[in-house]
């Protein structure tokens, strides 16, 4: 099998269609995860996916499984936490915190991170740059005092989130940070949540799964289109005082 390889100059990606038909979504291996090259991977529905001492590996993953932020569910156990459970969920407070914690959370059948010491530099560039943002969720502590207890982040491009990765060190705390984070981006406008990977987490929310030529057809209009609010560092949810 023939695997095209990228060198570190341009944005150019190989055919997709022959990567989803022939190598089960890989695209190509090489290049960089220059700021560039990361927002022109993902206008057409790929992303860096790779392990510490690899190549850096581009994927294309046929189906997709996306959420449509008006169609998500939040069950009746979560509702309930929602409105009860102390807590309070922020945008961007502290995106090099969050990504540094989806990276080392220990993973069930996971040796190891994907979240490279270069895959977190590159992802911190694309926030300072405005298109990743991170939501957070917040426990308070015996005295009161709020302490990172899960949170999430991922890449935004017009009306489209492509969500990359979630970490939880409290429960539910990951659950919390992402329904009040689907309900903030529908308000800013956007229409798609990229989810990448079939998980049961994910579709416990209402994610499904779409033909890959379907999700492009999307990308090709969603990511063209401005948001109607920016997504900004923001409070999204505060019932800390709740107990």
């Amino acid at each position: 099998m023939d695997i095209p390889f990228l060198d570190h100059y341009g944005t150019a990606f190989p055919d997709v269609a022959e990567a989803v038909a022939e190598r089960d979504g890989l695209v190509a291996v090489g290049g960089d995860l220059s700021p560039e090259r990361l927002l022109a991977a993902y206008r057409q529905g790929i992303f860096p996916w790779f392990s510490d001492g690899q190549p850096i590996c581009w994927w294309a993953l046929s189906p997709r499984t996306v959420l449509y932020p008006e169609k998500i569910h939040i069950g009746r156990s979560l509702q309930k936490t929602l409105r009860n459970k102390p807590y309070a969920v922020t945008a961007n407070q502290c995106f090099s915190a969050v990504i540094q914690a989806c990276a080392h959370v220990p993973r069930a059948g996971q040796d190891g991170t994907w979240i490279t010491d270069s895959m977190q530099q590159a992802y911190i560039r694309l926030h300072e740059m405005g298109h990743a943002h991170s939501f957070e969720c917040w426990y308070p502590d015996e005295s009161g005092r709020l302490k990172l207890a899960g949170g999430l982040y991922g890449v935004q491009i017009g009306k489209v989130f492509f969500g990359e990765s979630m970490f939880a060190v409290r429960p539910d705390a990951s659950k919390i940070a992402f329904a009040r984070a689907v309900a903030y981006l529908a308000q800013c406008g956007i229409e798609l949540i990229d989810c990448q990977q079939n998980t049961h987490h994910l579709a416990r929310f209402g994610s499904e799964q779409i033909a890959f030529e379907d999700f492009q057809t999307a990308l090709k209009r969603l990511t063209e289109m401005p948001l109607d609010n920016n997504i900004a560092k923001h409070l999204l949810a505060d019932n800390a005082e709740s107990a």
